[in-house]
C-alpha cells in the first residue's frame, strides 16, 4: 500500500466513524476515534457482507461496508454499556 491509499484509507475510516456515530446519536469520537471506529468498522463490515454474500466494490462500496461495519460495532458496544450501567 503506497502512501495515497494509506490517506484514502484514513479518511474513509474517519469518515465512516463520523457517520456511524452520527446516526448512532453518539455525535462522533474525536478525529482518532472516529479513525479507529470507522477501521474496525470495516473489518466488521466485511465480515459480515462476506457471511451474506454481499459484493460491494469501489469507493462507494468500501464506505458503505465501513458504514454499516461502524453501526453495528456501535450498537454492540452500546448493549454491553447500558447492561453494565444497569447492573451498577
Amino acid at each position: 500500500m503506497d502512501i495515497t491509499g494509506f490517506i484514502i484509507f484514513l479518511v474513509i475510516g474517519g469518515v465512516a466513524g463520523w457517520l456511524a456515530g452520527t446516526i448512532m446519536k453518539g455525535g462522533g469520537f474525536g478525529l482518532l476515534g472516529n479513525i479507529l471506529i470507522g477501521i474496525a468498522g470495516g473489518i466488521v463490515g466485511g465480515f459480515l457482507f462476506r457471511l451474506l454474500v454481499i459484493a460491494a466494490g469501489g469507493l462507494i462500496g468500501s464506505m458503505v461496508t465501513a458504514i454499516v461495519g461502524a453501526v453495528g460495532l456501535l450498537y454492540v458496544i452500546g448493549l454491553f454499556k447500558n447492561r453494565k450501567e444497569s447492573s451498577i
